[in-house]
């Protein structure tokens, strides 16, 4: 497992892509994803030391490890664009713009929060910088992006979606036929699996032939491919060059994101032991830290040096203590809200 994917072309189409180097890269988008990064990793680690408190109600899906995803994609949109995402939601939402104070509001079910607390965890949406929601359901979030990039189509705007989905939602009908479609149709949207490699605790081993997803594009003509999703630049890049293309209308494409979440499944603890992964197998992948492989880069090539870089992270945990407060101060919603937004 460990380092980067080799660059191939597979009997499918799909490509394997070697990091490319920062240069062309303006410095202060490198530090964007940093920052990106780094408040989805601390935002999640603030949860999960939160959430024995049990004001915390709802259950929470964890991205601790895989922040490059979110980060790299959402990095090469625009805020006209839209993002539609999953039960593991924070880490999109956040990347996308989503305020730090209605998500932790959300967590807590507090009125403030982006959902006016209704939603929790795995339904967070910020419409206004382009993210749409969160589906719970596997596969969900794929034909809510088509039909958002169809409408942006039928309106002619210039406007690309974004579907953010797991593994194992290649299993599912409903990615096919939107793959399908989107393909028929040349729709500007991004098919973006995040392949951490298990569907709660089934590997993908045990349920799918093939080890890569990319490739399964090709038979809907979707071109696909595989970015190392420990190396937050190269997300970005493949998603700039696949947002390019969709722009151009040239259609859609299918990203898979070789990643893997730390945590367990649901919750804040781990999940490694008898029926679960192998304490050796989370080591190797945590060993490849997206974040401070990142940081490392930016301070070789003084992109961002050390003092600077703490500088940045302080802000993240005022932000973040800020985020909180916020949360257990704000009110419950009043009964009668369970009423409304209800046709």
């Amino acid at each position: 497992m460990k380092g980067s994917l080799t660059t191939r072309r597979s009997s499918a189409g799909a490509r394997r892509r070697r990091p490319d180097d920062l240069a062309g890269l303006a410095p202060e988008t490198l530090r964007a994803l940093y920052v990106t990064m780094r408040r989805i990793r601390r935002a999640e680690e603030t949860i999960v030391a939160l959430y024995p408190e049990q004001e915390i109600r709802c259950p929470t899906h964890l991205s601790i490890g895989q922040e490059a995803a979110a980060a790299g994609v959402c990095q090469a949109l625009r805020p006209t664009d839209t993002a539609v995402s999953t039960h593991r939601c924070h880490a999109h939402y956040l990347a996308k713009g989503g305020d730090l104070r209605g998500m932790f509001a959300e967590l807590y079910g507090k009125a403030t929060g982006c959902c006016g607390g209704k939603g929790g965890s795995m339904h967070l949406t910020a419409p206004e910088v382009g993210m749409l929601g969160a589906s719970a359901i596997v596969a969900g979030s794929v034909p809510l992006a088509v039909g958002s990039a169809l409408a942006a189509s039928l309106r002619g705007i210039d406007e690309v979606a974004v579907a953010f989905f797991g593994d194992a939602a290649m299993e599912q009908g409903v990615t096919h036929e939107s793959l399908a479609f989107a393909a028929l149709r040349r729709l500007p949207v991004l098919f973006v699996c995040e392949n951490n490699l298990y569907a709660t605790n089934s590997p993908l081993t045990a349920r799918q032939v093939a080890k890569d997803i990319a490739p399964r594009g090709a038979a809907h003509g979707v071109p696909g491919v595989i970015v190392d999703g420990n190396d937050v630049v190269a997300v970005y890049k493949a998603a700039l060059a696949a947002v390019a293309r969709a722009r151009r209308g040239k259609g859609p494409t299918l990203i898979e994101i070789k990643t893997y979440r730390w945590r367990e499944h649901v919750g804040p603890n781990y999940d490694v032991g008898p029926g679960g992964r192998t304490q050796a197998e989370l080591d190797a992948w945590m060993a490849q830290d997206p974040l401070a492989a990142l940081a490392r880069r930016l301070e070789r090539r003084r992109v961002l040096p050390a003092g600077h870089r703490e500088a940045l992270e302080r802000a993240v945990e005022e932000e973040l203590e800020d985020a909180v407060a916020f949360a257990k101060a704000s009110p419950f919603p009043d009964p009668a809200a369970l009423y409304a937004d209800v046709d």
